[in-house]
């Protein structure tokens, strides 16, 4: 089975081809822990752990190395830090753990090394060291900049005229800057704010840019080049574009990574997600109302590379159809993935058409085909779905009304019993009474499961 992934260098789809099949690395671009994390955010972690997974699946979970960077160093820290009145320390470790924990229940698994920024100022010293050495980097009023001029194919990535390019770099117009595109390496920090000993000479104390923190990251725990990069379509420019030209200047090397894998952007309800607009939404606000597995599975309906618009109707959508699901998930007839669901996947992560071969696998499951249920079941759980028991799903469905979960149960097991007794006006009238409540009741071979009714 061959992946082909599309690769935002080149513009096309390509087979994808390790450096060393025993040591797949790939580095996505990771949040930066000011605050909570919000559903655009989620796109390129669950994105790139769908392809996490099928790589552990292609390559042996052992000999896929997947690197997704922690910015803990950054203007908006300080800011929101200075803004709450705690430490920049307190600000990201708590930031952190509801990232992690929110990330965990869309059923995302932790990456192999998820390196702190702060904790590699060693490496991005030296990388500007290099940089300046060899003329690709100069200093200038104790701030380090990268000279694009001297790259000479600078640009590569996101294709942009010159002067759209001149227009992005604007942000940081200096006058000590030689060229308007030239981007921050270090720069001396303000009183209060983190500082390290800089590089260059220089006797200030500074802190790093953006740019050089992933660029040090990636080496260090993935070598001068690797197999994949991963991240938003956001950050084709600057950011991956700098990271590209910092790397391959400091190391002299034709590419920083062999393939640059970008998803789309998020809109809600057909609106670009904004405070003003009041669709603004944090992962953790969302789980407070959907399951996890609602949003993970309502973001792998659209193609990774197509913008993707979140409704509450695609989400009511995907919750039912993650209902039929769970009546299917049983503990045994374990089978193996299907092999459609993983050349689906394997057609550069081909999500929509993965989600088809799973309701043709559910409709034979349902027609009797033992094979089919098996393959299901597991390409499920591969997926990160069915994480927990029928009963406990169906138990979710109390969660926005006044029905008692406990009380459900109790009725359903009297009514099995009463059905095993043959009492079936008994179990008649106990259907009744829980679809007076709104309790919809799906019996199967492998028992009774619930929900409410929508």
């Amino acid at each position: 089975m061959e992946l082909k992934l599309y690769d935002t260098l080149s513009r096309e789809k390509r087979a994808f081809v390790p450096i060393d099949p025993e040591r797949v690395r790939m580095y996505v671009c990771g949040p930066t822990v000011y605050d909570f994390a919000h559903i655009g955010n989620a796109r390129p972690v669950i994105v790139f752990d769908v392809l996490y997974r099928l790589l552990r699946e292609l390559y042996g979970a052992g000999h896929v190395a997947y690197v997704r960077n922690i910015t803990d160093v950054d203007d908006k820290i300080n800011a929101r830090a200075a803004e709450r009145g705690i430490s920049i320390r307190d600000l990201t470790e708590d930031t952190y753990r509801n990232f992690r924990d929110d990330v965990a229940a869309l059923g995302c698994l932790p990456p192999t090394v998820e390196p702190r920024a702060t904790e590699h100022i060693g490496e991005m010293r030296q990388l500007i060291e290099r940089l300046i050495a060899s003329g690709h980097a100069y200093v200038a009023e104790e701030h380090v900049l990268f000279s694009v001029g001297a790259m000479p194919d600078y640009g590569q990535l996101s294709k942009r005229p010159l002067d759209e390019m001149i227009a992005g770099a604007r942000v940081d117009v200096a006058p000590y800057k030689r060229d308007a595109m030239d981007f921050v390496l270090w720069k001396p920090s303000k009183p209060g704010e983190p500082s390290w000993p800089s590089p260059g000479g220089i006797e200030t104390p500074g802190r790093p840019g953006w740019h050089i923190e992933c660029s040090a990251m990636s080496w260090k725990h993935l070598g001068e080049t690797f197999d994949l990069h991963g991240g938003g379509i956001d950050l084709v420019f600057p950011h991956h574009e700098n990271e590209i030209a910092q790397s391959r200047c400091a190391f002299h090397t034709g590419v920083m990574a062999n393939y640059w894998m970008h998803n789309g952007f998020l809109q809600v309800e057909g609106e670009k997600m904004s405070k003003s607009l009041g669709n603004f939404f944090t992962i953790r606000e969302l789980l407070a109302d959907w399951p996890g597995e609602v949003l993970r599975f309502n973001m792998l309906r659209t193609h990774y590379r197509q913008p993707i618009d979140w409704t509450v109707k695609g989400l009511e959508e995907s919750w039912k159809t993650l209902d039929d699901w769970y009546a299917l998930a049983v503990e045994d007839g374990q089978e193996h993935v299907a092999g459609a669901v993983l050349e689906a996947l394997s057609d550069d992560l081909n999500t929509p058409r993965m989600l088809a071969e799973l309701h043709g696998l559910k409709t034979r499951a349902q027609a009797g085909d033992r094979l089919a249920r098996g393959e299901f079941v597991s390409s499920l759980r591969f997926l990160g779905f069915l994480r927990e028991s029928a009963s406990d799903w169906a138990a979710r469905r109390h969660v926005s009304s006044d029905i008692d979960a406990a009380q459900v149960e109790a009725l359903i097991a009297t009514r099995t019993a009463a059905r095993k007794a043959k009492n079936f006006a008994e179990s008649d009238r106990i259907r009744d009474e829980l679809a007076a409540m709104g309790v919809v009741l799906k019996d199967s071979k492998d028992g009774t499961t619930w929900e409410i009714a929508r």
